[in-house]
């Protein structure tokens, strides 16, 4: 087989979910039909069923594909020599929509709308957050070990930010007023130094 033929993005469970998302994130899930998706593969609807069962395990798959990545660089960023209240600043960045219509946050709007009468998808949803809930803990134990951060309860600190960038980056995405990128991500670092406080004994703490 040639070498263009073995690269990932050729695969067709690959180019699956990065076709379903582009489509979910322009005109959401309700216009996606497996007939259509496979017509703009270039196979057949019955192709893409042995792969997914249905377009809402489709949905779950583009979204875990799409959060492998920045499971990487949560876990690069823990390693970072950086001072703690920076390693915060970047985790949000990380966790922020580019801006509008962003299509990862597409798919994540699409889950919470149909993860409420789902058990699937809800279960679906609770592992790919605990993912973030696990790495933000660690992110703000880690300074407060360091002697940076004033924080008695880290789990609970990491859930109300979680919590107020789930409801900032909807606004980015969905274009609400006042909400463009950057002031979303000015509010979330004012948020984040709120929520998480230096120690007023040791400034910053060491990388």
């Amino acid at each position: 087989m040639a070498a263009e033929q073995r690269r990932p993005g050729n695969d067709l469970r690959t180019r699956t979910l990065e076709e379903a998302t582009a489509v979910i994130a322009e005109h959401g899930l309700a216009s996606l039909t497996m007939a259509s998706l496979a017509k703009r593969l270039g196979t057949s609807g019955g192709h893409l069923l042995y792969y997914f069962r249905s377009k809402d395990l489709l949905l779950v798959e583009a979204l875990r594909y799409s959060e492998a990545a920045l499971t990487e660089e949560r876990a690069a960023l823990l390693t970072r020599r950086v001072r703690p209240a920076r390693r915060v600043e970047l985790f949000v960045d990380l966790y922020l929509p580019a801006g509008p219509r962003d299509p990862r946050w597409m798919l994540w709007i699409e889950l919470w709308a149909r993860a409420g009468t789902n058990a699937e998808l809800r279960s679906a949803q609770e592992e790919l957050d605990r993912g973030w809930q696990r790495d933000l803990e660690a992110v703000i134990a880690r300074g407060v070990d360091l002697g940076a951060f004033a924080v008695d309860d880290v789990a609970g600190r990491s859930a109300q930010l979680l919590a107020l960038l789930d409801g900032l980056s909807t606004r980015v995405v969905l274009s609400q007023s006042g909400t463009e990128r950057a002031q979303a991500t000015a509010l979330a670092h004012s948020a984040a130094a709120a929520l998480i406080p230096r120690s007023a004994d040791a400034g910053e703490g060491r990388p």
